[in-house]
């Protein structure tokens, strides 16, 4: 609540920051102590230190991926804030909403070690607020409404010379404004949304796509009912799968994640509609994922469709225009087309379950993935960081909604990111298990947070490594066009070691047998438990499918 006694610059915006997000992450420092001060004293947000800044910005956002709800990240003026620079850029490709607090140069000028921050950031895309001595307060709301409105990542600013002035009390501030959901409107969206109506009403081939857009949208249970009005066959992109209620009749995951048999399955459809879904590259198999006779049709609240493959376009909410679409073919009295009845879907959704061993005789990854995924706990949130590695739990570990699986780094193509994930999301999921799956590569880059990870999610923490001893993707697209593969290489590096330095267990797995630790480890009391590490010596030899998609459209 608003404090009575005066409060410096940093309080006004601690404490009416604190009123709207209850979690920060970051690293303290010369631009950001003030702050940091006034958070630990003055309010009940809880504050996570990581090691490195970019963690900070990787918590928040991971927290606001899994929970739903905005989160803070800090780091100081300078250094510290050109170490969020990836990170942010990330967020602002996903859109992430967060509140980024750092200090800044002073009102008076810059000092010889400060940069320009505002450019910089809004070289990546983000949009910078500085707080005065007479508006931190007011400054910080119209902060947060612009992140959730616009669901970006925003920086909030303190110059050095501003942060320790006294300002008075905290005043009284309006909450953030955001807006309603956006509905077709007119004349136009109307004839849309009845056109696209009468054509799903004489589909013999409905399907439905929705992305994690949908699952913002709040849509799953209007979806459901459209797709047991239309009898249509459901699929998700990598970022919205669980988001359909019946599982019965969906495909899982499009594009390179996909099984086979269901993108085959795909490709028959006579009518496709995609709700709250990019369409990148990727979701689309690079162009292959509808057949040419296809009529697709896309929903989403950005301005105009995102793929040329689109056929026509309705701007609106996903929920809105799905509820809609019911109330039209009830309207219609439209039978449905039954189609997911009249195919078996469980097998097109298999896939290849590898072998014990490659032909190098280190680890096949899917035969690892599978096993794996027989013994993690079913109340998981899995994190992911960028990589090849990405296709094993994306094809293989099922989760229950979108918010279960988080993939930070792709949307910027990133990799270093995977470890600062693990705070947020056992912040955001306080009684579930956090997975994290990252690639040697990868987890190298992020060490400096392996601690924060551990430290952050105890027995409730597991992290499994694909340790190929190389940059997994750059060898697939780079070194088979035959370029030197040595810069490509890592020198094999024991994580096991690393987790016991930091009080992990560490278990090397060089059989699937030594995948028994993670079933009994599963069995134990969270509160009991280590944080638990499995170094999987995997082969390189064996490509996921996705990459191959890569390797086709690059060669």
């Amino acid at each position: 609540m608003p404090s009575a006694a005066p409060a410096t610059v940093s309080a006004h915006v601690a404490v009416t920051l604190a009123q709207h997000i209850d979690h920060v992450f970051g690293v303290m420092g010369n631009g950001n102590a003030y702050f940091l001060d006034a958070l630990e004293r003055q309010t009940d947000a809880t504050y996570t230190a990581v090691r490195h800044e970019a963690g900070g910005v990787v918590a928040a956002d991971t927290y606001y991926r899994a929970s739903g709800r905005i989160a803070a990240a800090t780091a100081t003026y300078g250094a510290g804030f050109t170490n969020t620079l990836t990170a942010l850029a990330e967020s602002v490709q996903a859109r992430i909403p967060l509140v980024l607090v750092v200090g800044d140069e002073p009102t008076s000028g810059p000092r010889p070690w400060d940069v320009d921050q505002i450019a910089m950031a809004s070289g990546v895309g983000a949009r910078t607020y500085t707080v005065g001595r007479t508006d931190a307060a007011a400054t910080v709301i119209i902060a947060i409404e612009h992140a959730l409105a616009y669901r970006v990542p925003v920086v909030l600013a303190i110059p050095y010379d501003v942060a320790a002035r006294e300002a008075g009390p905290v005043p009284e501030v309006p909450s953030p404004v955001l807006p309603a959901p956006l509905a077709p409107s007119g004349a136009f969206a109307a004839a849309a949304v009845a056109d696209l109506a009468r054509a799903l009403a004489g589909a013999e081939r409905p399907f439905l796509l929705a992305g994690r857009g949908a699952w913002l949208a709040g849509a799953g249970d209007a979806l459901g009912a459209l797709a047991e009005a239309t009898g249509a066959i459901t699929a998700s992109t990598a970022l919205g799968r669980g988001v359909f209620p019946d599982s019965r009749y969906d495909l899982g995951v499009t594009g390179g994640f996909g099984a086979a048999g269901a993108m085959e399955l795909i490709r028959t459809a006579d009518v496709a509609v995609v709700f709250g879904a990019g369409l990148n590259q990727f979701t689309m198999r690079f162009g292959e994922l509808f057949a040419p006779g296809t009529r697709v049709v896309q929903v989403d609240v950005s301005p105009a469709a995102t793929h040329p493959h689109v056929g026509s376009f309705i701007r609106g909410d996903a929920a809105v225009v799905a509820s809609a679409l019911v109330a039209e073919l009830d309207a219609l009295d439209a039978p449905s087309s039954r189609w997911r009845e009249q195919v078996d879907l469980a097998p097109l959704r298999a896939h290849d379950e590898g072998d014990a061993l490659a032909p190098d005789g280190r680890l096949d990854p899917r035969s690892v993935a599978r096993r794996i995924a027989e013994l993690l706990p079913e109340d998981r949130v899995v994190v992911s960081d960028g990589g090849h590695f990405i296709g094993w739990a994306n094809m293989y570990w099922p989760v229950a909604s979108p918010d279960r699986m988080i993939m930070v780094g792709t949307a910027f193509q990133a990799i270093g990111l995977g470890w600062p994930s693990v705070p947020g999301a056992a912040a955001a999921k306080p009684e579930s298990t956090v997975v994290l799956t990252t690639g040697d590569g990868g987890g190298l880059m992020a060490l400096a947070d392996l601690e924060t990870a551990v430290r952050s999610a105890g027995g409730r923490g597991l992290a499994v490594v694909w340790n190929d001893a190389a940059y997994g993707a750059e060898v697939n697209l780079y070194g088979l066009k035959g370029l030197a593969k040595e810069p490509m290489l890592i020198p094999e590096t024991s994580f096991a070691g690393l987790a016991s330095a930091v009080g992990a267990e560490g278990v090397v797995v060089r059989t699937l047998a030594d995948l028994d630790r993670l079933g009994s480890w599963a069995a134990e009391d969270p509160a009991s438990r280590p944080f638990l590490l499995l170094d999987c010596r995997i082969s390189g030899a064996v490509i996921s499918p996705y990459q191959h998609e890569v390797i086709r459209v690059n060669s």
